[in-house]
């Protein structure tokens, strides 16, 4: 696999980049009740604290980010993947998806986690790429010793890391595509 693109896969009848951390703290309890009590998709099944921890976990991404010279905009990020993954298709019931090419993925405003940000940032074992966030020069590197997750670990057979997840922490990225 060699798509360096980034795929938002998203609720067609909602469209993209629809960001509980957007929201304040009272409004994001009530989204996120709605998806549970729905439990049509994956996302119904995150648990009562998953808006505190995502918090938190972002707070910690930012913060990594910011270290490794990132100049993030926006103090939470939009979610993407790295490459395709069609395991995310299944948490929708009409899913849709958009790709950024690489070339627009600007260094200063994206990050990369080895895997979704919570698993990568929770999950304690001896893989190196735990509780780490990636620039875009060093995310090249992880998949050349790693490899590509979609591909060794199709199924989640082998851990909690299903594709490469990607950070963008401006919304001048994303923009372009929010009316699709």
């Amino acid at each position: 696999m060699t798509d360096l693109n980034a795929y938002h896969y998203f609720e067609k009848s909602i469209g993209p980049f629809r960001n509980l951390s957007s929201l304040s703290e009272q409004d994001a309890e009530v989204v996120a009740q709605q998806i549970r009590q729905e439990g049509r998709n994956f996302a119904s099944q995150r648990s009562a604290d998953y808006l505190m921890i995502r918090r938190m976990l972002e707070q910690q991404a930012l913060e990594q980010f910011t270290a490794k010279g990132g100049k993030p905009t926006s103090s939470y990020p939009h979610y993407m993947t790295l490459g395709k993954c069609e395991w995310l298709t299944s948490w929708y019931t009409l899913p849709n998806w958009i790709a950024i090419p690489w070339c627009n993925l600007p260094t200063e405003s994206v990050s990369f986690t080895y895997g979704d940000l919570f698993p990568t940032m929770r999950y304690s074992d001896d893989k190196p790429y735990r509780k780490q966030v990636y620039t875009k020069d060093e995310i090249l590197q992880i998949i050349q010793y790693y490899g590509w997750p979609q591909e060794w670990n199709r199924n989640g057979e082998l851990g909690p890391e299903r594709y490469i997840e990607v950070q963008v922490w401006d919304e001048l990225i994303i923009q372009p595509y929010q009316g699709i």
